[in-house]
This record gives structure tokens, C-alpha cells and sequence, in this order.
């Protein structure tokens, strides 16, 4: 079977996925991603997708739809005669785009389908304390990441593992599994899965007004909640009338009578802040209009009272 793949895909989680195809020669026909947009200073440099920087480097054509629905971009799509379609953190796509090709279309999800459907699952898995989550590749169908499952690898989460690592991790064991749903969809040695909707869960996109710390919770809690936002969007707390990101912590249980949320420090090596059952100690964190650093360096050129 001679397989014409396009790839879909925008951010780095999805390059090493493209990269294992064209490393295993694979036909990449297309790939399709983001618009360029401004960003940087004074949003005067044109950002290009880190898939899009990969597919010009390595010769693919690529295409930037506005509208996935564009009768234009429906047309152009078709001209490639791709009979597979593979998509890795990509937008939804309409049916037109995902039914066109003869072998389908399927998704590269981080997680363990059913569990954490939507936007966000590595940061939400790590915010429930799961000590496992992983990846998941499946057919697309109408309603958003429900279609029939094709492979699954499980992932550990460790103790003080944020989203950061859970994503690095995670990004090259996609990786694998995109090549292995590749091969066996080229082979047709494979067998579906129907997801159990009973065992579903939801990890929505995250906005920047929920992601303040609540102190008022066990510090299990609290340290989940900091390493699942880190590094992006990011935790955060006020300090001096001031936005304080906590970008890393581990977790001290012990008694106390401080009300939740007080900062406690030697103004030299050691920051902690009060929860209901002990402390969180704050290893890394990021001032409103200073740059991200370690303790040690913010507790240079800050005094707590």
C-alpha cells in the first residue's frame, strides 16, 4: 500500500510526529497548519508554526487555511490526493477536511481516552493528582474526541513533575505511537476500540482568571494544582499588589497556626507559603514585569517583612 499522508499540526508537541514520518519515509504530501501571526516586542516580528518552520526546512509544501471550510482550501486539500490524514494539537476539523481521505483520519490525543476529552488534558491530568496519564490515537469523528481507538501507551506522572515534563515526555512517546498507528494502518493489522463514554472525563481550555492559587486546601492539593498550570499559563498569587506567578514547589505536611496563604521566609535560600495541613516551599517563581528565576535569586532583591 503506497501511502500519501497529510499531516495537520501547529506547535513543537507536533513536530517530532511529523519528524518520525519523514525519518521512516513516509510520503508527506502536506501538512497543514496555523496562520502566521505577529508576536515578539511590540508584536512587529511574524511568528511562524513550529510545524511550518519544519515542513519549509525539509521541503514539504505547506497550508495555512483561515477557513477549514473555504471552498478554495476544500479544492486544494483534495488536489494533494492524500488517502491518509494524521493530526497532532491541531484545531477541530469539519467533516469535509476529515472524511476526505480513503484510509481516514486520526488524532494523537495526551491521554488515556475516555479520561481528560478537550483542550487541555496533560495540565488537567496533573491537576487531579493522576499518577498516570498517556496518549491515544483514534479516528475522528463528529463529536470531539470520541471516535474509535486505534493505540494507547501509558505514561507515568511523577510527584513533582509539572505539565512541562509531563509534555516533553509525552511529546516523544506521541511520537512513536503516530508511527506505529501509521504502520499498522499501512498494513491493516489493527483492531478498534470503542471508547466507554461511563468513563469519561473533560479537560477544558484554561483561562488566566482560574488559574489563582487557592492556599485554603490541603498542600497536596495546591501542589498539584501549581505543577498542572506550569509553565504555561502558570499559577499565580499577588504579592505587593503585584501578579506572582509560582512556577515550581514541592510539598512540607506539618501542623501550624498560620491562616493559609502566608508567606513565610529567611530572606535568603527558603520561601514557603502556608496551606490548611503545612507548607508549599516555592522553588521557582516569576514577579509581574521581572523575568522567571529561582528563589534564591528573587530572595536577593526582595525582603519579606
Amino acid at each position: 500500500m503506497n501511502l500519501r499522508i497529510v499531516f495537520m499540526g501547529t506547535p513543537d508537541f507536533a513536530v517530532p510526529s511529523l519528524d518520525i514520518l519523514v525519518r521512516n519515509a513516509y510520503e508527506v504530501v502536506g501538512v497543514i497548519t496555523a496562520t502566521d501571526k505577529y508576536g515578539g516586542r511590540g508584536k512587529k516580528q511574524l511568528i511562524e508554526s513550529a510545524v511550518k518552520k519544519y515542513a519549509v526546512e525539509h521541503g514539504i509544501r505547506v497550508l495555512q487555511p483561515k477557513n477549514l471550510k473555504a471552498p478554495e482550501f476544500v479544492e486544494e486539500l483534495r488536489s494533494l490526493n492524500a488517502n491518509l490524514q494524521v493530526v497532532v494539537a491541531f484545531r477541530m476539523l469539519p467533516e469535509i477536511v476529515w472524511n476526505m481521505p480513503e484510509f481516514g483520519t486520526f488524532n494523537l490525543h495526551g491521554s488515556l481516552l475516555p479520561k481528560y476529552r478537550g483542550a487541555a488534558p496533560i495540565n488537567w491530568a496533573v491537576i487531579n493528582g493522576e499518577k498516570e496519564t498517556g496518549v491515544t490515537s483514534f479516528f475522528l469523528k463528529h463529536e470531539i474526541d470520541t471516535g474509535d481507538m486505534i493505540f494507547q501507551e501509558k505514561l507515568p506522572i511523577h510527584e513533582n513533575d509539572t505539565a512541562g515534563d509531563v509534555h516533553d515526555r509525552m511529546m516523544e512517546l506521541g511520537a512513536q505511537v503516530v508511527l506505529k498507528t501509521v504502520q499498522a494502518i499501512e498494513s491493516n493489522d489493527y483492531e478498534l476500540q470503542k471508547q466507554d463514554d461511563s468513563l469519561a472525563s473533560k479537560a477544558p481550555k484554561i483561562f488566566h482568571d482560574t488559574c489563582e492559587i487557592s492556599f485554603d486546601q490541603p498542600t497536596q492539593k495546591v501542589h498539584d494544582f501549581i505543577r498542572g498550570l506550569s509553565p504555561y499559563p502558570a499559577a499565580w498569587t499577588i504579592l505587593d499588589n503585584k501578579t506572582l506567578k509560582i512556577l515550581k514547589t514541592t510539598k512540607i505536611i506539618e501542623k501550624h497556626e498560620l491562616e493559609p496563604g502566608q508567606y513565610v521566609s529567611d530572606n535568603k535560600k527558603e520561601l514557603k507559603i502556608s496551606t490548611q495541613d503545612g507548607f508549599v516551599q516555592v522553588h521557582e517563581l516569576q514577579l509581574q514585569g521581572r523575568k522567571r528565576m529561582k528563589v534564591v535569586d528573587f530572595l536577593n532583591g526582595y525582603e519579606f517583612e
